[in-house]
């Protein structure tokens, strides 16, 4: 909810607040909670004790508890014989057990019993000095081992409430492919699964393909949290951008079907590039992108020296890349880095996105749309193949994880310890933010793109 009606409520007060603050005769009025015509009240702020709980409760109550801490702090809990914080759960109705057994695991998230029903914990931090949250299995290493593996395909329909991590669904010769991965991250094996159950879907009698993400977050790249802890975190990276880099490979490649990328939540890094192997580009209103990784001593891969500079040009890209500043919806539209952008809650951003790819393969020439598609791809790759770009790519990510020549491995121990970086303040410290967004703003729609230009 924080990501949705909380912040949108939050950024209109702001807002109501500068415009009563240049209103000469604007008086405020005092909190009083003795007065029951003003609305709120203070409230202390939380503790442990708040969100305490016994798996003898009823599920949904235990859940509300976890939603209530989620992403920071977590509910802290004893399990298997140590204590941990809690985050990310989901209701699980079909699984039964006595109240407080690890009933399966599924998707690295483990599933234990309450009174009622069950809840799936995806991401658990060991209460210790130096832990970081990490997916429940990781975070457990060999005490998950003996935990069941129940597993759940994205195309089997749910039978009630569980924990799918990647689900389908099919209408009209349409395909939604839903991917909920905590936080945006996604590690090596969620990239591999989400490659596999497109590569799936296209095989199947669809002419559209809406990536719909998740509620909360679109995608943020690479799991920097799982490779931190990976005993190997080089090589761990390097899997994990080649993985996601097949999976947007997989997206770009898709000459028979056209593909939408509809943007519920926030987008950073290489999830950015992901949304832009799309065909269309749609999102909510009041989300925010942030294309660059910069800041974590990376240049990315993701082919996105193909794919930013083929919507805003090289120029837009080399500002955008370097400045590493958020971009929220209005702006990116203007850009060109949008098609679309409509829906104040998530739940009119679906049923919009829903309405406008029932129109789309409605279209009398939706047949041309696959055939202009082609053409450009074809010309595309005459100018410059796909692989150049990823291997022109990967040999400067290569240099950022086993050279370090950008201080990656320090600047994402900080990220990830949640440590304040003092490079990344100098970096932004006295920066003409005005100037920067208005040199990309100043697009000319008939500026030409030279794609085979050289990004920097």
């Amino acid at each position: 909810m924080y990501r949705h009606e909380v912040t949108q409520a939050a950024v209109n007060g702001l807002l109501e607040s500068i415009v009563n603050f240049q209103k000469k005769d604007f008086r405020p009025i005092d909190l009083d909670d003795k007065d029951s015509s003003i609305k709120g009240q203070w409230n202390r702020r939380t503790q442990q004790s708040d969100y305490k709980f016994t798996w003898s409760e009823n599920a949904n109550d235990i859940l509300r508890k976890i939603n209530a801490a989620d992403s920071s702090p977590g509910v802290l809990i004893d399990l298997l014989g140590e204590s941990y914080f809690v985050f990310g759960g989901h209701l699980e109705e079909n699984l039964t057990g006595a109240a407080g057994q690890i009933l399966a695991k599924r998707n690295k998230a483990i599933c234990i019993a309450c009174r009622d029903k069950a809840i799936w914990l995806t991401q658990l931090k060991a209460n210790r000095d130096g832990a970081i949250k990490l997916p429940a299995t990781i975070a457990l290493a060999e005490k998950s081992i003996d935990i069941p593996l129940v597993e759940l395909s994205p195309f089997e329909k749910k039978q009630g409430q569980t924990f799918q991590e990647i689900y389908y669904q099919e209408e009209n010769e349409i395909a939604y492919i839903h991917f909920d991965f905590y936080n945006g991250a996604m590690d090596t094996d969620q990239c591999n699964r989400l490659r596999k159950t497109i590569v799936e879907a296209k095989k199947r009698a669809i002419k559209l393909i809406v990536l719909m993400g998740g509620k909360d977050i679109w995608s943020n790249g690479i799991h920097l949290n799982v490779i931190e802890n990976a005993n190997n975190p080089a090589d761990e990276s390097w899997a994990n951008i080649n993985a996601i880099d097949d999976l947007i490979l997989e997206i770009i490649q898709s000459p028979n079907h056209y593909i939408i990328a509809a943007l519920q939540g926030n987008a950073g890094a290489g999830g950015v590039a992901l949304a832009l192997a799309g065909d269309k580009v749609v999102a909510r209103e009041g989300i925010v992108l942030n294309p660059h990784t910069k800041n974590m001593g990376l240049y990315g891969s993701e082919y996105w020296t193909y794919l930013l500079p083929k919507r805003i040009g090289i120029e837009k890209a080399n500002h955008f890349t370097q400045q590493c500043l958020p971009w929220g919806t209005k702006l990116a539209k203007e850009i060109g880095l949008l098609d679309d952008v409509f829906g104040q809650t998530a739940f009119e951003f679906r049923k919009h996105t829903k309405k406008m790819a029932k129109e789309i393969v409605a279209l009398p020439y939706f047949d041309k749309l696959l055939l202009a598609k082609k053409f450009q791809r074809k010309k595309d790759e005459r100018v410059k193949p796909l692989e150049k770009y990823r291997t022109e790519e990967l040999e400067k990510m290569y240099d950022n994880f086993y050279n370090n020549n950008q201080g990656y491995h320090e600047k994402r121990f900080r990220f990830v310890h949640k440590i304040f970086d003092p490079t990344h303040g100098q970096s932004v410290e006295d920066r003409d933010w005005y100037s920067s967004r208005r040199k990309i703003y100043r697009r000319r729609k008939w500026e030409a793109i030279d794609y085979a230009r050289k990004v920097r």
